[in-house]
């Protein structure tokens, strides 16, 4: 079945994510039981202080207070009566990943953006900081609530505050009753932005008419917790000798630069360690589903020479700096069928996360306080084709004690990106993809502390295997992705090591059978294991397992009654380590929310 005849036929007849993760899913509402009222709970008044002691309003677990292990059936009318076939209502998008957690004591709010989304006009506005909580923050919350109704696709949106990306998110489908969710993110990390006055941009582009009638409606806010580290000077002279190292890798960073221009990046001169994010996301035409597209001669409707492998490269004055494999993202009409996602999204859909290449050995170039070229490219995206969005923000961490930091990269090697996209012809025609890359990257800084050399091993791999029979009806996929990555830190003696072993995984199918039935089964993984070690110690370790699976089915080319849709999807979301453990587990049937078990 050719994808974008099947997405041409949904637009046609459907409506169409922290202790250890630092940031957190949608929540949603939970209908109070019948005849009960619904909890209450007023925020702060903007930019003003909360009582110490007070907690800051969050979102709360459906089953906050049920014991460990325990399976319960949600609370709410609904829960109990699970129609045989979608209606048109169904519960709260929602996620079973932990919410942020937010410290005790005073906190201010600041609303953010406040705005409806009808068409590709952004959002402007201006930001404050807030009055009350200091400029030093512990921890800084953002939330968004969205509300829909009607017909809409899944639409993707970003948040800039000072040019910096601050939230990058997609929405969910509608019911036509409407729904209601909610998303927070940690952007403890963008503190220095904060600090002072901005311009705001928020952008969903959207497109409403007489078929897809749904306004996007939404509101930021961000939630401002005193009592972050005490401000540094950024270039006090030396006075005594100093025997750690100025910067603390689970702090804030000093600075959160953007390219000028779009390419053009100038560090401060004491910059100690440097990382780059970027905030890549296919969509539009075949890369929104780029790891279906396949090379010539094979029969099928998204085309690239060398198939399906992407790899997003970042380079300094044009030497590779960075490699990373992209996220596979799978929006909420994905696969053919918004009826797996109208509760439960896959992973990662409402908290985009952006990639991260930690740029410290190219420090001691980059600290000549002259321009530097960063450029961000899709290998493997067919030339000329557009569909990629990678903006940058460039985080710096400053050497307090120092005016200027010098050093020098002592590695450079990059091996050959080997890339295998093979067709077979027959009955059923399949392509079979095996690519990756690695890249070692070693340098130093002469900082206040001493010399402290940075290597950085990375190491990226995708196999699929990709089969379809004439008419692209069935269409199936299982793939697998891995993004390994290493960080050694060596000063004064002492070197620290993080491993980051991610892997994300996709295994799924599309069929449409008798009387224009289709059926999406599809299985999302999204993995990573993180070990720190000092002096041959582990000092640290965590694990995360986030699984979403779903089965759901309807009928084409019928009036939306006529459709007869049905779909289970669950979640388990399992983080631990040696910061503590959290595993919740979601099940939707036909739109209700029917089961939420906690095991940790």
């Amino acid at each position: 079945m050719k994808k974008r005849m099947v997405m041409s036929m949904l637009a046609g007849a459907t409506l169409l994510a922290s202790s250890l993760l630092g940031a957190s899913p949608a929540t949603a509402r939970q209908p109070a039981p019948a005849g009960q009222p619904a909890p209450a709970g007023q925020p702060a008044p903007a930019g003003q202080p909360a009582p110490a002691g007070q907690p800051a309003p969050a979102s709360q677990p459906a089953l906050a207070g049920r014991t460990a292990g325990s399976t319960q059936p949600v609370a709410g009318p609904r829960s109990l009566d699970v129609p045989a076939e979608f209606g048109t209502d169904w519960h709260d998008p929602v996620t079973a990943a932990p919410p942020v957690p937010k410290p005790s004591g005073t906190f201010c709010q600041v609303t953010l953006a406040e705005a409806q989304f009808r068409d590709f006009t952004p959002y402007k506005g201006t930001y404050t900081p807030p009055a009350g909580c200091g400029d030093r923050w512990s921890k800084v919350v953002l939330r968004m609530d969205g509300k829909v109704k009607g017909r809409q696709f899944d639409r993707l949106g970003h948040l800039r505050v000072g040019g910096v990306e601050i939230f990058r998110t997609s929405t969910p489908e509608p019911s036509p009753d409407g729904i209601e969710w909610s998303v927070e993110k940690d952007v403890t990390r963008y503190s220095d932005t904060l600090r002072r006055d901005q311009d705001v941009e928020m952008l969903i582009g959207n497109v409403v008419d007489d078929t897809y009638t749904g306004v996007i409606d939404v509101k930021v806010t961000l939630t401002f917790h005193a009592g972050g580290p005490a401000a540094k000077s950024a270039t006090k002279p030396v006075t005594k000798p100093v025997t750690k190292p100025a910067t603390n890798p689970a702090a804030p960073p000093d600075r959160v630069l953007t390219l000028q221009g779009g390419t053009t990046l100038i560090t401060p001169r004491n910059s100690e360690r440097i990382v780059a994010e970027v905030y890549a996301t296919g969509s539009g035409g075949c890369e929104e589903f780029w790891y279906l597209s396949v090379p010539d001669p094979a029969p099928y409707s998204c085309k690239a020479a060398g198939g399906p492998y992407r790899e997003v490269q970042i380079k300094v004055d044009g030497r590779l700096a960075g490699i990373a494999a992209p996220f596979p993202h799978v929006w909420t009409g994905g696969w053919s069928n918004p009826f797996l996602w109208y509760v439960i999204p896959g992973p990662r859909a409402f908290d985009v996360k952006p990639l991260e290449y930690d740029l410290t050995p190219f420090a001691g170039l980059l600290n000549d306080g002259r321009p530097h070229r960063v450029d961000v490219q899709v290998v493997g995206v067919p030339e000329g084709q557009s569909g990629w969005s990678a903006p940058v923000n460039v985080l710096v961490w400053q050497d307090s004690e120092s005016a200027r930091v010098t050093g020098g990269l002592t590695a450079h090697r990059a091996g050959d990106l080997a890339n295998s996209s093979t067709y077979t012809p027959g009955p059923e025609h399949r392509v079979d993809t095996r690519g990756g890359h690695r890249l070692t990257v070693s340098g130093y800084v002469d900082t206040s502390h001493g010399r402290v050399a940075t290597t950085v091993r990375r190491t990226l791999g995708n196999t699929s295997v990709h089969r379809w029979a004439e008419g692209e009806n069935p269409d199936a996929l299982d793939a697998t992705w891995t993004d390994d990555e290493s960080v050694t830190v060596d000063g004064r003696g002492s070197a620290r090591t993080t491993r980051t072993q991610r892997t994300y995984t996709m295994d799924g199918s599309v069929a449409i059978g008798a009387a224009d039935r289709l059926r999406t089964v599809l299985t999302l993984g999204d993995r990573a294991t993180v070990v720190t070690v000092k002096s041959g110690r582990r000092t640290a370790w965590s694990r995360l397992h986030d699984t979403v699976e779903g089965d759901a089915s309807w009928t084409l080319n019928v009036p939306r009654d006529q459709r007869h849709a049905v779909g289970t999807t669950s979640e388990r979301f399992r983080l631990y380590g040696s910061r503590g453990c959290y595993d919740r587990s979601l099940t939707s049937v036909q739109g209700v929310l029917t089961e939420q078990r906690d095991r940790c």
